[in-house]
């Protein structure tokens, strides 16, 4: 599992590469500057199963309260977790090919869990 960090510089409760404060967003490609892909901002805790992602992308996480985001090989939060992103606002470029969901928590137990 890794733990990934971004740059630390962006001002608290603003946009950070045009995810909203409070949100999880996935780009398009494994740059922040190549925008966020359609459907690709999460806002509420639990998992969000993804479709159709293949190679690079960057991920953001910009909430808020010490949530994490974590990438996990198996659908509804299940599988080993291939990579955690904590704080706001970080960002991370991440092989989605693997991975088949996220999940948005706060607190210390992560949930990728074998299915």
């Amino acid at each position: 599992m890794a733990v990934s960090a971004g740059p630390a510089s962006a001002s608290a409760n603003a946009d950070y590469y045009g995810c909203p404060y409070g949100a999880v967003c996935i780009y398009n490609g494994a740059d922040p500057n190549s925008g966020i892909e359609s459907g690709g901002v999460y806002w509420a805790y639990g998992p969000h199963n993804l479709s159709n992602q293949f190679g690079y992308h960057y991920v953001v996480n910009n909430q808020y309260g010490g949530a994490w985001v974590e990438l996990c090989t198996g659908y509804n939060g299940t599988g080993r977790g291939e990579s955690i992103i904590f704080g706001s606002p970080y960002g991370n470029s991440e092989d989605l090919g693997p991975i088949n969901s996220i999940v948005l928590g706060t607190g210390n137990t992560f949930p990728c869990t074998p299915p």
